[in-house]
């Protein structure tokens, strides 16, 4: 399909519109709608908004109704499949075929099975043009945890790493406050923010007492927190504790009087046993896909981030290097020796920028 320059325009600001809901549509994906007249006019537009909320598609609807512009014969620009199953709201493609769109220009398929191509068919079989492919791998980008969990049944798994220039996250005493400066931490709220979930382990949680939020961002909507504690050491006195945001822990041993007052608190316990003790890291990603997280920012002690890498469970590496020199210290990672560079694990530069007087580099693993 050959995509004329002012459909590119006007997709390009359906992403934009998607872009807006990066923080709020968990677990549903950010979408974003455009719709525009025959003649070239801007008659309305929307994003997904918070789960249970109305998708990308009435938001442009409604937004064209208080404009009080007629949409009979226009074409909406949509940045994912419009959905046509009953879920939490009623199907987007009986709003747009009711509403008399005459043509819709999508991104992309959505990966769901319950869409799945199904409501471009409705579309069509409505006598609505439908054209696909235009600006597909940014409408994928903006949600690859959606078509990771919809496709593979599991997460994306994002690790953020702060480290110095020779490759520390911390002194050898464990200090590491701050190895980055203001922007990039800052920065780094914006990756927590737009994830489902907050995964770290309870060496970080008996090390720095952290609260692992998101602060100084405009979000109504705080990510999850998840932890691997393996034992049930978490402190009931952790400020990690927010009666506003879901706290899962992750165990391998049984202690029925921590987990009853864990589960007084607020926790919600997921007993998943592994070898030697620990909890099962492959079956806790399957389990984060079945509780419909898409995105999980880990944030975790280098023991932990060796134990998810080693298992080849990390798809993406955040890492913010600081123009430090701090001499012996804690590694990133707890990986284990190698004796041949054939078998080092392979990444790919994504994306390098700087950061205020740091560097943040985007890396993802070479299957």
């Amino acid at each position: 399909m050959q995509f004329s320059s002012i459909d590119a325009v006007h997709m390009s600001q359906a992403i934009a519109l998607a872009e807006q809901a990066l923080f709020i549509t968990s677990p549903n994906p950010r979408v974003g709608c455009v719709l525009v007249s025959a003649d070239g006019q801007w008659l309305g537009q929307g994003h997904t908004q918070m789960a249970g909320g109305a998708h990308a598609e009435i938001m442009a609807l409604r937004d064209a109704q208080e404009r009080g512009v007629n949409v009979v014969g226009a074409t909406a620009y949509v940045t994912l499949e419009p959905c046509s199953h009953q879920g939490r709201t009623g199907p987007c493609c009986d709003a747009l075929i009711h509403a008399g769109i005459a043509r819709v220009v999508a991104s992309v398929q959505d990966p769901n099975p319950q869409v799945a191509g199904q409501g471009f068919a409705k579309l069509r079989a409505a006598g609505i043009q439908v054209d696909i492919g235009l600006q597909e791998e940014r409408s994928r980008e903006l949600n690859i945890g959606f078509f990771m969990r919809m496709q593979s049944s599991k997460p994306w798994l994002r690790m953020k790493i702060a480290q110095s220039l020779d490759g520390h996250t911390a002194l050898n005493n464990g200090n590491s406050q701050w190895l980055t400066q203001t922007d990039a931490r800052q920065d780094g709220h914006r990756w927590r923010a737009r994830a489902c979930a907050v995964l770290t382990g309870i060496g970080t949680v008996l090390d720095d007492d952290p609260l692992l939020n998101v602060r100084g961002i405009d979000t109504p909507r705080q990510p999850d927190l998840l932890l691997i504690d393996s034992q049930l050491q978490t402190p009931l006195t952790a400020r990690l504790w927010n009666p506003a945001r879901r706290v899962v822990i992750f165990h391998a041993q049984q202690h029925p009087d921590k987990a009853q007052a864990l589960q007084a608190q607020g926790a919600h316990l997921v007993h998943l046993p592994g070898p030697g003790n620990k909890v099962d890291l492959p079956a806790m990603v399957t389990q984060l896909a079945a509780m419909a997280y898409n995105e999980v920012h880990v944030e975790a002690g280098h023991k932990l981030n060796g134990s998810l890498l080693h298992t080849g469970l990390i798809d993406e590496l955040l890492v913010y290097v600081a123009p430090l020199l701090t001499g012996p210290g804690h590694s990133m990672a707890a990986l284990p020796a190698l004796n041949d560079l054939a078998d080092a694990q392979t990444w790919s530069f994504v994306q390098t920028e700087r950061i205020g007087a740091d560097l943040r580099l985007l890396l993802r693993r070479i299957a």
